[in-house]
C-alpha cells in the first residue's frame, strides 16, 4: 500500500488516542486490544454495480477484504472514514462503508480471518486469526452471561 501520501497521524477519536498510546508504549497492546470492543470503527464495502449511487440492493455488505502472503484472509478496517481514503483509492470497486463497532464486527467475521486497522498509516494495529479467534471467544462468553 502507498506510503508517500502519508500525513501527520492527529488523532480525532477515541480509537486513534488508544492506537497512538499504544505505538507510544503508553499503553500495552492488550489494552488496546482490551478497548477495541467498544471502539467505532470503519469498514469499506464493495458498491453496487446499479444506477443509484448511493443505494444498495442486498442486505449483505461485501467487506474489503485482502490475502496475506501466508494465505490469510484479513479484514480492511479504519479508525475513521477519512483514514479510508488513500487506501480505497487502491481498491475503485470498495467506495462505501459502514461505521460499526468492532464487536458487531467480531460477531460476523469468519473463522481464521484476521484483521487491520489502519493500513497505509504508520498509526494502527494487526490481529492475526488467534488473537481475532479469542476476542470472539471472550465476547460470546460475555453475552453468555448476559442472558
Amino acid at each position: 500500500m502507498n506510503d508517500e501520501t502519508q500525513e501527520i497521524f492527529e488523532p480525532k477519536n477515541d480509537l486513534e488516542h488508544k492506537l497512538l498510546a499504544a505505538a507510544n508504549g503508553e499503553i500495552s497492546s492488550e489494552e488496546l486490544v482490551a478497548g477495541l470492543l467498544d471502539a467505532q470503527v470503519f469498514m469499506p464495502v464493495e458498491d453496487e454495480d446499479i444506477e443509484i449511487k448511493g443505494f444498495q440492493r442486498s442486505t449483505k455488505a461485501r467487506p474489503l477484504v485482502v490475502q496475506a502472503e501466508e494465505g490469510i484472509h484479513v479484514l480492511v478496517l479504519f479508525s475513521s472514514p477519512e483514514r479510508a481514503k488513500v487506501v480505497v483509492q487502491e481498491f475503485p470497486k470498495f467506495g462505501g462503508g459502514l461505521l460499526a463497532e468492532f464487536r458487531w464486527v467480531l460477531e460476523r467475521i469468519d473463522a481464521g480471518a484476521g484483521v487491520t486497522i489502519n493500513p497505509g498509516w504508520e498509526i494502527g494495529i494487526d490481529l492475526d486469526p488467534e488473537t481475532i479467534a479469542q476476542l470472539a471467544q471472550e465476547l460470546l462468553a460475555e453475552k453468555a452471561k448476559l442472558h
